[in-house]
């Protein structure tokens, strides 16, 4: 079929989100309409990079530097227009996406004739007051430097302090979710801190504590569990704690408290249903949810999620899309909710920019079809699991590849190559134990939009 000519006058692709979804949508359609005039790209994203999450608890480790891990959207995406900012509201009828203004910058609206939404997620506490106000989480670049300093923290605190119930609650460390980011955070924790130890004289092996927490029979749910259970083995032979069919109920900042999912406990006065542990520190990786912006938009959702067809696009809305963790796609084999990662997020990506190529063509759109390139997870030192290529491998072979992709993956080659360099000096040296003294900024107070309408065409 042969292709047919643009319209004459302009037609704007909107995409809202800078993560996995949105920039890698922006490159494909700049493949495609990078040199067409007719065809604007725009971007909006609250950052002005894209963060390379499977590595954040490297950061968090110090094992790579902070920066390392960014890649600024504005030398990836070369041909898009780029607005950061965070979206107010998305008007499907009106076509019209309005950003947040703040005492510094303007609210602006931007008119759209094809949207792509990949706004990502946020994370999910499950309606925990207490363990949202108290937890660290590992969901951003901030989140990863501030439990890097919290550790640092416990450790000082804990190298002089004299009562002995105190000093264990400084150096006990929980983590919550047993998925990727809760085992992979896990091991580095536990990495940092046997590096750490060796300058903090009073502290032992045997008084460092990391534990696990997950609800689930299982760790790395959706893994082998071949793989899975020498994944907990070798977790466990260094130091860490695995609890499983354990929920978290609460946590004040000095106690969380758990339950038992055990159905073999089946006495309701059964004490030994609840426990408590004493920590300072909570982290909190058991879950996500969709943004605010999603829930409170006029596309049909279920359970947060924007509701799409097998083309990814919105039922009602022709012209736009949903990509990544804010879209609701079934895997068709489990018809349960597809994971939320990157390389699912990269594949929709894909097939959302070519179904819009085929509207604006008037060709034919293709149904997304999600094939696993395989899993992969590092568990510590030189060691990891790995489907790959139809084959289950674990240990330092695992580890490599993982390395290997993950590096292939990072798209600019002076990232590549500070990542590369930051494992190489990881061999040689000990982790940095400085406690850079960064505080979290307040949220900037939201305004309302201004009278005037900017930036619309």
């Amino acid at each position: 079929m042969g292709r047919t000519p643009l319209a004459r006058y302009k037609k704007k692709i909107v995409i809202l989100g800078g993560g996995f979804a949105g920039v890698e949508c922006a490159r494909q359609l700049e493949a495609s309409f990078g040199n067409e005039p007719e065809i604007d790209l725009v971007m909006v994203s609250e950052d002005n990079f894209l963060l390379f999450t499977p590595m954040l608890p490297q950061v968090a480790s110090g094992m790579i530097e902070t920066r390392h891990i960014v890649l600024p959207i504005r030398t990836v995406c070369k041909k898009t227009k780029f607005y950061e900012g965070r979206v107010k509201n998305i008007d499907p009828y009106g076509k019209l996406v309005t950003l947040w203004g703040t005492g510094d910058k303007r609210s602006i609206s931007i008119h759209y004739d094809y949207l792509v939404v990949a706004l990502g997620s946020e994370t999910n506490f499950f309606g925990m007051a207490d363990v949202e106000k108290h937890a660290y989480t590992m969901k951003t670049l901030n989140d990863a430097v501030m439990l890097r300093n919290r550790i640092i923290d416990m450790l000082e605190q804990a190298e002089n302090e004299t009562d002995p119930i105190l000093r264990d609650s400084f150096l006990n460390f929980v983590v919550v979710g047993g998925g990727f980011a809760g085992i992979e955070t896990a091991g580095e924790l536990m990495d940092l801190l046997l590096d750490a130890r060796k300058h903090y004289p009073t502290i032992l092996k045997e008084d460092l504590r990391v534990i696990v927490l997950e609800a689930l029979p299982m760790i790395l749910p959706g893994f082998n569990k071949k793989l899975a259970d020498f994944a907990k083995e070798k977790l466990v032979e260094r130091g860490i704690e695995i609890r499983l069919k354990t929920a978290v109920t609460s946590f004040d900042g000095n106690e969380v408290t758990t339950k038992s999912l055990d159905e073999s406990l089946k006495d309701a006065t059964d004490d030994s249903k609840i426990d408590a542990i004493r920590t300072k520190t909570l982290i909190w990786t058991a879950g996500v949810t969709p943004v605010n912006t999603i829930k409170r938009s006029m596309f049909k959702t279920d359970k947060g999620k924007i509701i799409i067809n097998d083309y990814l696009e919105v039922p009602e809305f022709s012209g736009v899309f949903a990509i990544g963790d804010c879209a609701l796609f079934l895997d068709p084999e489990t018809q349960r909710p597809f994971a939320p990662t990157a390389q699912i997020a990269e594949a929709q990506a894909k097939t959302a920019a070519k179904n819009l190529k085929a509207l604006i063509t008037n060709s034919e759109k293709e149904k997304f079809v999600y094939h696993s390139k395989g899993q992969m997870a590092i568990i510590g030192k030189r060691s990891g699991i790995a489907t790959f290529l139809g084959m289950n491998i674990s240990g330092f072979w695992a580890w490599l590849i993982w390395r290997n992709v993950y590096l292939s993956k990072i798209t600019t080659f002076d990232k590549k190559t500070r990542v590369f360099l930051d494992w190489i000096i990881d061999l040689f040296f000990d982790r940095d134990i400085s406690r850079l003294k960064i505080m979290k900024r307040e949220t900037e107070k939201e305004y309302k939009e201004l009278d005037e309408v900017d930036d619309v065409w």
